[in-house]
């Protein structure tokens, strides 16, 4: 078993929080290690039929039967456990007594937020980083391999190939989370925008021209986005708030979470095709972002990650924004080192006044530049506190 970085802060929440809440993207390893934690809790599933109409017709009942709490999962199913969750929250002291999970995060944190606001500690759960697969030998050697196989659990610990997988995963994730979500009839438009997404990999997110190609309204674009985005398949990166007295882009920057499902999207089959295609480097970014994700996820710390690009091109990919230090972070597909990599950092770093940067590319060279910016193979990154 691939053991989770997360574990530990997991135990933290409990230790502190009368209930814990992990949510995270369906297929991310959320059940399995919740298991592995509270091997004494009893486990129900709120998918099983017989369980939900218990839960559903007798509600303080059901949680009688758990004097000593237990793991709820697909909690979300059933909406008329929340307020009875509150009741026994309230009257108990004890940590850490019930731990929640649901494979539909919107309804999941909808329900969390209009009851048990405040008494439930979230733990932000991704598929597996790669110093998750490194520590257990399952790391691809190749980038390009690495892209095309990503991340989620059942790729590694069920050794389902990648090219079977991916398709199943999207359109059960289309048929069951998008419904229960939004009632969306069309789920052939839906599909067909899923996958003008994956073409826009990496770019700033214009409703209006999604709108346009797909030709269904731009508040229903938004809405779709806000399902996807709550889901966990795709994330929104927003724009650096300090425009340091230019003019600066306002719209964020979508990547989906996972390249897998960006490569399956845009019928990317083998290493051959990703080699050569023209959305390799904004796929191979969105990898790398969604790595500086889980280093703070997994530690159970809020994300501090935005961009930066000016009217004039000018682009930092990604600020890291610790309050009192910026630290911009340059990202290159490429493995031979340019000057180029180097200059919108030091453009960069020239107006805000702070003096570090670091560049993260696929090249096996680390270099120590004299100006502060520190030159790394992208695979380094999990070593670093940022």
């Amino acid at each position: 078993m691939v053991q989770r970085i997360a574990k530990k802060k997991l135990i933290d929440l409990a230790s502190k929080f009368k209930a814990v809440a992990v949510i995270g993207a369906r297929q991310s390893g959320k059940t399995t290690l919740i298991k592995q934690v509270f091997k004494n809790k009893p486990y129900v599933s709120m998918e099983n039929p017989d369980t939900r109409h218990f839960a559903i017709e007798d509600p303080r009942g059901f949680l009688s039967s758990f004097p000593k709490g237990a793991i709820l999962d697909e909690v979300q199913r059933v909406p008329q456990l929340f307020s009875y969750l509150q009741e026994i929250l309230d009257d108990q002291r004890a940590k850490g007594l019930f731990i929640l999970s649901g494979s539909n995060n919107f309804l999941l944190q909808q329900n969390i937020s209009q009851t048990l606001a405040g008494r439930v500690g979230y733990l932000q759960l991704l598929p597996f980083s790669i110093s998750e697969l490194s520590k257990s030998k399952l790391l691809a050697a190749s980038d390009d391999a690495l892209m095309l196989k990503g991340f989620y659990p059942p790729v590694y610990d069920q050794k389902i190939p990648f090219g079977d997988w991916c398709p199943n995963y999207i359109s059960t994730y289309i048929e069951r989370d998008v419904r229960q979500i939004k009632n969306i009839t069309d789920l052939i438009v839906f599909g067909r925008f899923m996958k003008l997404l994956a073409g826009r990999n990496g770019q700033e997110l214009n409703y209006s021209s999604l709108s346009i190609e797909t030709g269904v309204d731009m508040k229903t674009i938004q809405s779709w986005v806000g399902v996807l985005e709550s889901s966990f398949i795709i994330y929104l990166l927003k724009p650096h708030h300090n425009n340091f007295n230019k003019t600066i882009v306002k719209r964020p920057k979508l990547y989906f979470y996972d390249t897998s499902i960006v490569c399956s999207l845009l019928g990317i089959r083998n290493v051959a095709q990703i080699k050569n295609h023209p959305l390799r480097g904004a796929i191979f970014e969105g990898m790398v972002i969604t790595e500086l994700l889980k280093n703070r996820t997994n530690a159970g710390k809020p994300v501090n990650l935005s961009f930066w690009r000016d009217k004039t091109g000018r682009e930092i990919d990604v600020i890291v924004d610790n309050g009192n230090t910026q630290f911009p972070i340059e990202i290159k597909s490429g493995k031979t080192i340019h000057d180029e990599f180097l200059k919108n950092i030091e453009y960069w770093k020239s107006m805000s006044g702070f003096k570090k940067g670091l560049v993260l590319y696929a090249g096996k060279e680390n270099q120590k530049r004299s100006k502060g910016t520190d030159i790394l193979n992208w695979r380094a990154l999990s070593e670093l506190d940022l």
